[in-house]
């Protein structure tokens, strides 16, 4: 397994996908998701030229963070943020991508006024309204970012989705076409703090068919790094 090679792969079908769309590849933004991984497997990504670095665990990211494992790319939090968490992923990442209730909205915001900084987040939609996942319903959109916008300390850059499980049918790609619709509907929308610019959707198994439905970032882990 070679990361860079991996990369320059996965770099060289982002470009073929968004190319077949009147895109540029440089507006789809390349996470690498890095749970379980160690600090030199970070490097070798970020070497390679990711643009981002996702985690998903508060006590793994602290751990290679102290290794310097993210030294030359943004850090992103993209697994499900404890409320009790919050203190030590905000002002640590760049942008928080799972942001899934008004209580985590209410905390980050409070925080980051404590550190007199403000901090950029994404609010994650369940778009398949599955009972065991996190994120907001989507008829819950619009509750959510009026809220936001109200709220000091934080800017909404938009949205993020787990759709459920891909397994390169129909009803897959009819979920990136909704969140993309959602997207679109709230972009049209003027709220305070929040610009809708990342969608955030689509991972090693199912990048092409989210950048085809419109995503602009996409975090692979295993396409990257290897199977777990």
């Amino acid at each position: 397994m070679n990361i860079a090679d991996n990369i320059n792969r996965i770099r060289d079908t982002i470009s073929q996908v968004a190319a077949a769309d009147g895109r540029d590849a440089s507006e789809v933004a390349l996470v690498a998701a890095a749970k379980t991984q160690n600090a030199d497997s970070v490097r070798q990504a970020i070497a390679a030229g990711v643009d981002a670095v996702g985690e998903n665990r508060v006590q793994e990211m602290a751990q290679k963070a102290a290794q310097g494992a993210y030294d030359g790319a943004p850090l992103h939090f993209i697994g499900h943020l404890q409320t009790n968490k919050v203190s030590k992923v905000v002002g640590e990442c760049g942008l928080i991508e799972s942001v899934d209730s008004v209580e985590l909205i209410t905390l980050i915001g409070q925080r980051a006024v404590s550190l007199g900084i403000t901090q950029d987040i994404l609010i994650e939609v369940n778009i398949g309204s599955e009972p065991q996942k996190s994120g907001i319903l989507p008829e819950r959109a619009d509750e959510i970012l009026e809220l936001a916008s109200k709220t000091g300390g934080i800017n909404v850059l938009g949205l993020m989705a787990v759709p459920p499980l891909y397994d390169q049918n129909e009803n897959s790609c009819y979920y990136f076409d909704a969140m993309l619709k959602l997207f679109v509907d709230i972009s049209v929308k003027k709220y305070d703090n929040v610009s809708m610019r990342f969608l955030s959707m689509g991972m090693s198994d199912s990048y092409i068919d989210a950048i085809r439905a419109g995503s602009n970032m996409v975090r692979i882990g295993s396409a990257i790094f290897g199977a777990r």
